[in-house]
């Protein structure tokens, strides 16, 4: 039987294809059982405060940064969205006199104008956030060298090399958007070889960091959480991270604080990658083959799928 058509963007695969029953069931998720979903190679965690949590997801880059040394370098590989916990990274590098001249970090993600990386300058750049926000903040005598600093560009080839060159990723944090995306990781177009159906998980799996056409959820998102909802502000094109990249890392851990994704789809990816329901039409759920992630959840911002007007 021939999937349903997308209910968001006519042409392109996201969530709403999946069957309604699925759906429907995820909807009356609670908190109790998110936290049941918990198993081997998948955790669940919930945090009381937006202090906690944000400290909480501060303390991987420590933890990862003080493993690191010259003959085992130790990176991060960090998203913007959130972006809360980069000052605190910061400060607790400042405080704690952390040397990071043997660390490492990449960037995740960055927008694509035409045809190329978007400027440093230019006021979305995400590598122009993550060095205001963290590394210009921390002292110089503690910053790791500009070579350590590995943001995607769209010549990937040195990114891709710099994640086979004996660095070891401690941690791939991201949140997650509406479009239930890690990085940019979008759901493809649905046309061509994709026209009925989405690709394999294990396709999809073998995808490397590339340029990607934007899904248009993920262009409204960035537009409402970015740019004030100027939509036409947004690029339709990006530099992503690939699967390759992730299943690199020692550990995926997600941050939801209920300020991107919304009560829904903070349920229907945890449920997923718990009960291993793979679909690249909901590309973080093939996390659930990833032997290490964690999902970590603002109490706060869970929210209910009820019903409420506004």
């Amino acid at each position: 039987m021939a999937r349903k058509e997308s209910k968001l963007a006519p042409g392109w695969w996201d969530f709403t294809t999946l069957e309604d029953n699925l759906l429907d069931d995820v909807s009356k998720l609670s908190e109790k059982d998110l936290l049941q979903l918990s198993r081997p190679g998948f955790k669940v965690v919930f945090y009381d405060t937006l202090e906690d949590f944000y400290l909480a997801e501060t303390l991987e880059y420590i933890t990862a940064w003080k493993q690191s040394t010259d003959s085992a370098p130790v990176g991060v590989c960090g998203p913007i969205g959130p972006t809360e916990q980069l000052p605190l990274v910061a400060r607790l590098v400042n405080e704690l006199g952390l040397n990071l001249s043997n660390s490492h970090f990449w960037g995740m993600d960055e927008w694509v104008v035409d045809g190329k990386e978007m400027d440093a300058s230019h006021p979305l750049s995400f590598e122009k956030a993550d060095r205001e926000m963290c590394f210009d903040k921390i002292d110089a005598k503690l910053r790791m060298p500009d070579n350590n600093l590995h943001f995607p560009k769209a010549d990937t080839r040195p990114y891709i090399e710099s994640w086979d060159s004996g660095i070891r990723c401690a941690v791939m944090q991201g949140g997650q958007g509406d479009v239930k995306h890690w990085a940019f990781n979008d759901p493809v177009r649905r046309k061509g070889k994709y026209q009925d159906a989405p690709p394999l998980p294990e396709e999809f799996l073998s995808l490397s960091t590339r340029i990607v056409d934007l899904h248009p959820v993920t262009c409204m998102q960035n537009a409402r959480t970015s740019a004030g909802g100027v939509v036409t502000g947004i690029p339709t094109q990006a530099i992503t991270v690939g699967p390759v990249q992730t299943w690199k890392a020692e550990k995926v851990s997600i941050w939801q604080a209920g300020v991107h994704d919304n009560p829904f789809g903070q349920r229907l990816t945890a449920f997923m990658i718990g009960k291993k329901i793979m679909d690249s039409a909901v590309p973080m759920s093939l996390l659930a083959c990833h032997p290490n992630v964690q999902f970590n959840y603002y109490r706060g911002g869970l929210g209910s799928c009820g019903t409420e007007m506004h």
